[in-house]
């Protein structure tokens, strides 16, 4: 079985109470539910955890060099710039770089971990895709299996 993690997206849209074998989770989606937890004890749950995936090497850190790409993937799509693979992108508007910085941080960081990223946010991780070649899955086909 590929090794898999899930975008906020898909927590929030089908809420898993399990993960499968070898699961990783991301820093960054941590980051996006702490922001959106209703209350201390949601935030609690949520600390241990990341604290269980972090103690065992199961946690996806964003190091320096992914936020430098990070910072290539956002100024080449700032400025509609061509991708090695597709050719010249869309622009992003300031207001997208936001959200995107995440998703830029998410997919690179599951692809230096060689993981399928599970994700209802298609449309953006496919911009995202375009200079960050990670795979990705919809949430409604990995739960359909």
């Amino acid at each position: 079985m590929p090794t898999i993690t899930f975008d906020t997206s898909v927590f929030i849209a089908y809420r898993p109470a399990k993960f499968p074998a070898g699961f990783l989770l991301s820093a960054v989606v941590v980051q996006e539910l702490a922001a959106g937890a209703t209350d201390k004890s949601d935030l609690q749950r949520l600390d241990a955890v990341r604290r269980t995936y972090e103690k065992e090497g199961r946690l996806l850190v964003p190091t320096s060099e992914d936020w430098w790409l990070a910072g290539k993937v956002l100024n080449s799509l700032l400025r509609g710039l061509k991708s090695k693979a597709s050719g010249r992108t869309p622009r992003i508007s300031k207001a997208e770089q936001q959200r995107i910085v995440r998703e830029v941080l998410i997919a690179r960081t599951a692809r230096r971990a060689g993981a399928t990223l599970v994700t209802d946010n298609i449309a953006d991780f496919k911009k995202v895709r375009r200079f960050c070649d990670v795979r990705l899955q919809s949430g409604a086909a990995y739960f359909k299996r």
